[in-house]
């Protein structure tokens, strides 16, 4: 059982950077899988990146690789998405997830919005021109 709060959206230069980030509250949070996903206006909800089990294992979308970064510090129960680099086509509502799968099991399953059991109530983000 989790519950998520989000926090650090807001409104940025293209080529700026922003942090996300994501607030968990309850059992064995170290275990769960992770995810960022985002949705734009008049757009489909987009896999970003996840965070998989004690190991820290990550995966990202290819129209993010090398430029943001997804992380978590146990100690404080939170997952934090980084973001460098902002272009216009990353504005969008960014949304944490949380799914009671302990391990990895490969990049098409937790990049699939449907498995996720927990959502946060997402942040804006937004990147001027």
């Amino acid at each position: 059982q989790v519950q998520l709060v989000e926090s650090g959206g807001g409104l940025v230069q293209a080529g700026g950077s922003l942090r996300v980030s994501c607030a968990a509250s309850g059992r064995t949070f170290s275990s769960y899988a992770m995810g960022w996903f985002r949705q734009a206006p008049g757009k489909e909800r987009e896999f970003v990146a996840a965070i998989i089990g004690s190991s820290g294992r990550t995966i990202y979308a290819d129209s993010v690789k090398g430029r943001f970064t997804i992380s978590r510090d146990n100690a404080k129960n939170t997952v934090n998405l980084q973001m460098n680099g902002l272009k216009p086509e990353d504005t969008a509502v960014y949304y944490c997830a949380a799914d009671r799968s302990t391990i990895y099991l490969g990049a098409g399953y937790h990049g699939n919005a449907d498995v996720y059991d927990y959502w946060g109530q997402g942040t804006q983000v937004t990147v001027s021109s």
